[in-house]
Parts: C-alpha cells; structure tokens; sequence
C-alpha cells in the first residue's frame, strides 16, 4: 500500500487497466472470466514473480483458457476429423439437416 494514495488524488484507476476483467463491464455484471482471473491473482499475490509462476500454474492456465479457448477449439478441431474421417469410410451419414436439406419452415 503506498504512503499516499496517488491514484485517489489524479482519479486514475490502474488496477483495473491491468485485470483485464476486473474493468467496469456493460450492464454492471462480471466479465465472462473474471472468477478465473481472480483466483490467479489471489494465487500469486505477495508471492513474487518467480514463486508465483511456478506454484500457480493451474489457476495462469484455467484463465487463458478461459480467455483464449485454445482447448476448446483443439477438441472441436478433433472431433470434426474423427466425424469426416468416419463419413469418409462410410461408417456415419450426417442428418438431412447437417446436409444443408432440410425442409423449409414455415
């Protein structure tokens, strides 16, 4: 904590700049991945850098998850291989509707 409170006085907030979802969001409610952000930063807080890399590693890596989905699009990525490998040896047909042949609505 500094000895004054220089960020009150010039009416600046840089905490917020650096949380990336601990800025003020629309309609007032938390950031998608803000729950995963803030265990990071509690993890690591009065750590110091070096400790703190290596002891919180999981929660570093749940928030970029959560902000990247790099996970979540490897597994897609994954999965419409084994579907287009299958349709390829005959073993799946996709639905009508997957086919772009489905009835119109009316």
């Amino acid at each position: 904590m500094p000895f004054w409170g220089l960020q009150k006085q010039v009416g600046i907030d840089v905490d917020s700049w650096l949380l990336r979802q601990s800025m003020p969001q629309p309609q007032g409610q938390a950031g998608a991945c803000h729950a995963f952000e803030r265990e990071w930063v509690e993890c690591g807080h009065g750590l110091g850098q070096t400790r703190a890399r290596r002891e919180c590693q999981p929660e570093y890596e749940d928030f970029m998850e959560c902000m990247q989905r790099t996970k979540l699009a490897k597994r897609l990525q994954t999965i419409l291989e084994q579907r287009d490998k299958m349709i390829k040896e005959g073993k799946y047909t996709p639905p009508d509707y997957h086919k772009g042949k489905e009835e119109p609505r009316l």
